[in-house]
């Protein structure tokens, strides 16, 4: 369990890379990503709020984390990581993401590529810890 919960606080703080850069080489403001995760907390769907998105993007990378670390399989687990972050951007994004304005109005790709890190980055690090011996 240490293991997962290692993996997926990476994953959760690294992942941001692609909307980061993207946002940068765009000139938008790079935390509106974050901002835009705080209309996910109960009560907040029209509220974009720093600490609310990042209270909201923690227990969300936490419960996909643990998908994850309990589903991924010891091989090829990085790729299969990727892969299931594209799985989960292509249920979450389409769904409750575009129901918020806030996220809404994010470019697309970006987000896609987040949750496509933080998938890849849960199985890397698993797969090079003793979570990932059989």
């Amino acid at each position: 369990m240490r293991d997962i919960t290692v993996a997926t606080a990476v994953a959760a703080v690294v992942s941001g890379g692609p909307s980061t850069v993207h946002a940068l080489a765009t000139g938008r403001n790079v935390l509106e990503a974050a901002r835009a995760a705080g209309t996910l907390f109960p009560g907040r769907r029209d509220r974009p709020g720093l600490i609310a998105g990042l209270v909201a993007h923690a227990v969300i990378s936490a419960f996909w984390g643990l998908v994850l670390g309990r589903l991924l399989p010891r091989r090829h687990t990085t790729m299969c990581g990727a892969v299931a972050g594209l799985a989960i951007a292509a249920v979450s994004l389409p769904t409750v993401g575009r129901r918020r304005a806030a996220i809404a109005v994010l470019p697309p790709v970006p987000q896609w590529l987040d949750n496509v890190a933080f998938g890849a980055v849960v199985g890397w690090l698993l797969s090079r810890s003793d979570a990932s011996s059989p």
